[in-house]
């Protein structure tokens, strides 16, 4: 039944225009993926919801947009280079690669006993060893270890690096965060579930710096506010749970960490982090930079570095958690019908425009309503088929209202509401559409 959802997922999203598989004519690229003209759409306004929620509507956090290639050296601090690393295990008969800590592997990897779980050979699979999930490149036209440089695995250290750069120019005060949202990259070595698990993916990741002391405080602020968030998208609170990783879990940099998990068809999965990471990072910056990254308290004397308390959120998760959510079967006069009950302020689409038949003026008034629209929604016009099986391909990408020009329009300049989830038909004057829309949208 949960693969049965994930596949009706997976389709819905390559129909309607979400996501799609990576270089697709050529066969497709393993766990890379891209969005179409509705994902982008939705990926967009969660960026943006959460961008407006960390930064604008703040006073203590700024933004910032580092690059994707940093100097080698922010990754040995970080110890990316030496710690980034995950079991692995190989089947030498058939290839297939494995995480040693895979529930399918029967058996020792690397003794008679190991089974491979693809083609179930015994004593084939190799000994655990160490592999860097970072991705290795080189800058300039020599390809030699003085050139070297990793495309970044996370986001959180252009952010550690950019630090004083920001605490100068913005004149911020401890406690302040920065926030950044940008792709990074990770050599997986068993993706997999749709968009949960990619090799390349965004993060939306928020550093607050804090004094040592009221960093715990903090972190429980923090926790309360991120679960919050979520629940205010319109994420059902019964999907939603916190977990407190435990002392075999925790990172090396971490004091105390927790994920916000949800029930995914596949099982609870976490897709956003609140991590005390101390003065961990800092200190690694400052040790191996030569730079000093304390700060000076002008109020209290004090110096000291700062502790950090990080949220960190993926992107593609969340769309994937608001998606899998959203999705809703019914039944309307006998037929079945699929709806991605998304909250209207993130829906790609918000309205539907159609004329109830390609004649009497209907399509010229419909066109005009569509045009009028565009100025303040995404609208999409539609005129073809019956209006029941627009209405349904509205539904299934998740536009919350849809407007019918009919019979009646040029008589008395009114339209037909459609409302997505109580199927309810207001009649409204074409002149009050906007305020009609922006006051449901708001609400």
């Amino acid at each position: 039944m949960a693969q049965d959802l994930m596949d009706k997922l997976v389709s819905l999203a390559k129909r309607r225009g979400f996501i799609f598989q990576s270089s697709e004519i050529y066969g497709g690229l393993g766990s890379v993926w891209d969005y179409g003209p509705l994902g982008v759409e939705l990926k967009n306004n969660l960026k943006g919801r959460w961008w407006r929620s960390m930064v604008q509507e703040r006073e203590d956090i700024e933004g910032v947009d580092a690059a994707i290639l940093m100097h080698p050296t922010v990754w040995e601090a970080s110890e990316h280079v030496n710690a980034f690393t995950d079991p692995l295990v190989d089947c030498k008969v058939c290839k297939n690669r494995f995480r040693a800590d895979d529930e399918r592997l029967k058996g020792e990897p690397g003794t008679p006993e190991g089974q491979c779980p693809a083609c179930g050979n015994k004593g084939s699979l190799t000994a655990p060893r160490m592999f860097n999930l970072m991705f290795k490149t080189f800058m300039g036209p020599v390809e030699d270890d003085a050139s070297i440089v990793y495309l970044r695995p996370e986001t959180a250290q252009g952010i550690y690096v950019n630090y004083l750069n920001v605490l100068q120019a913005s004149r911020q005060k401890i406690p302040f965060g920065i926030a950044q949202i940008g792709k990074a990259f990770r050599n997986e070595i068993t993706p997999g579930n749709f968009i949960f698990r990619t090799r390349e993916f965004e993060q939306m990741e928020m550093q607050y710096f804090v004094k040592p002391g009221d960093d715990e405080t903090v972190f429980e602020d923090w926790k309360a506010q991120r679960m919050q968030w979520h629940c205010d998208l319109g994420i059902r609170a019964s999907k939603l749970r916190f977990h407190e990783h435990g002392p075999d879990e925790l990172a090396h940099y971490a004091k105390k960490a927790f994920d916000i998990e949800y029930e995914f068809p596949f099982g609870w999965k976490e897709f956003e982090g609140i991590h005390n990471r101390t003065d961990f990072d800092l200190r690694r910056h400052q040790e191996f930079s030569g730079k000093k990254l304390d700060y000076h308290d002008v109020t209290t004397k004090d110096r000291f570095v700062p502790y950090v308390v990080e949220t960190s959120l993926g992107a593609d998760r969340l769309a994937l958690v608001v998606l899998a959510d959203a999705y809703r079967e019914d039944t309307i006069d006998g037929e079945q019908r699929v709806v991605l009950a998304l909250q209207p302020s993130l829906a790609p689409i918000k309205v539907g425009v159609f004329p109830l038949v390609k004649k009497d003026g209907m399509p010229e008034i419909a066109r005009r309503i569509y045009d009028d629209l565009r100025r303040s929604f995404t609208v999409f016009y539609d005129e073809k088929g019956a209006i029941g099986r627009r209405y349904r391909r509205q539904d299934e990408a998740g536009t919350p209202f849809g407007i019918t020009v009919d019979g009646q329009t040029s008589t008395d300049h009114t339209v037909t509401v459609r409302d997505r989830d109580s199927l309810a038909q207001d009649r409204v004057a074409m002149d009050q559409v906007t305020a009609y829309l922006n006051e449901r949208l708001r609400s």
